[in-house]
């Protein structure tokens, strides 16, 4: 009997530690992600009953060990929660890399968006005996991402069972080079086969990567610089240094021709041919063009020192046709290559 009872005794001896501990970052939080530094719109994805908030990404948010956005910068995400106190005054610990906001039942009680890396801060508040809502505000803007939040009664330390953050190292800046089963992939000036060809990068270099465009469907581009020269190259035949998914989207002059000057230069079809929306056979057909109709030429691309694609208009319609079934009458040389 007494065997039994120290038994009792030491079990609720150890689980009276274990809710101390537990309630140092507290339980069933709740996570709003959103894809801005904002907050701005709808979250993009939520997450409930998390264990404490306790986090260091150095890439793409992660919970639960899948993903949670499609990006490792520039995002916020906001912590909510309902947590029990005892009347007393406590120290509410912080450590971040980058900005963070917090509000106790409504009120914001603390703010730092001095940006990273990584530093430790806290600051005190007294509380009474009961159930207080916490919401802590996260922005993560560049290199890794680090949110840590606790609180103990002043004059203690925190005994947490959650290891430390450990100090943020700066992610490598993004590079890539050419997969071994290709001799050399094209660099051309937009995200699209047929853009004009700059150059050619060659396997085992590395090149610094821009931005990435998802403007031709099925198909993610990425900027590149090519020993000074900066084009586009298609993602299928690159290897990336750490993962590409935070890049931020990028334009190319292709994006500036929706006001093309005249030329005096005329195109006409050999065939009925389609009209693309961009240099390539991979973009929405816009219009089609009837065989012997003359059409206005503004601008073209350059493959192999062949016209390759030709900007056109067809009835009030721009778009791009396929060079090679094309004749045209008047100095090419006065329609601009993109």
């Amino acid at each position: 009997m007494k065997r039994a009872g120290l038994l009792l005794s030491a079990t609720l001896f150890f689980l009276a530690v274990v809710v101390s501990v537990q309630a140092e970052f507290g339980s069933n939080w709740t996570a709003q992600f959103w894809d801005n530094t904002s907050f701005s719109g709808d979250p993009d994805e939520t997450r409930s009953n998390l264990g404490g908030i306790n986090y260091n990404w150095p890439g793409k948010p992660n919970v639960g060990g899948s993903d949670v956005l499609d990006k490792s910068d520039n995002f916020s995400v906001r912590f909510t929660s309902s947590q029990s106190f005892n009347a007393a005054t406590y120290t509410f610990q912080i450590a971040v890399d980058d900005n963070v906001r917090v509000y106790i039942d409504g009120e914001q009680v603390f703010e730092d968006f001095s940006g990273g890396p990584v530093k430790t801060l806290s600051f005190t508040r007294s509380m009474s005996a009961g159930s207080h809502s916490l919401r802590v505000d996260f922005v993560e803007v560049s290199e890794a991402a680090v949110i840590q939040f606790q609180w103990f009664t002043q004059g203690t330390a925190p005994t947490s069972i959650y290891t430390a953050v450990p100090s943020a190292t700066p992610v490598p800046p993004l590079t890539a080079s050419v997969s071994a089963s290709v001799r050399g992939l094209a660099v051309r000036t937009g995200p699209y086969l047929g853009a004009t060809l700059v150059t050619v990068a060659l396997p085992a270099e590395s090149y610094p990567v821009m931005a990435r465009s998802t403007s031709e469907p099925g198909v993610t581009w990425y900027q590149i610089n090519v020993n000074g020269q900066i084009g586009w190259s298609s993602g299928r035949y690159l290897v990336f240094n750490t993962d590409p998914g935070g890049l931020g989207l990028g334009g190319s002059v292709f994006d500036t021709l929706g006001s093309p000057a005249e030329t005096g230069v005329i195109a006409a079809p050999r065939a009925v041919m389609n009209m693309r929306a961009q240099p390539s056979t991979r973009t929405a057909v816009v219009g089609t063009i009837p065989w012997g109709a003359e059409v206005p030429l503004y601008n073209r691309t350059v493959q192999g020192g062949q016209n390759r694609w030709f900007q056109v208009r067809y009835q009030g319609q721009l778009g791009w046709i396929f060079a090679p079934y094309v004749s045209v009458h008047g100095a090419i040389n006065a329609v601009p290559i993109r």
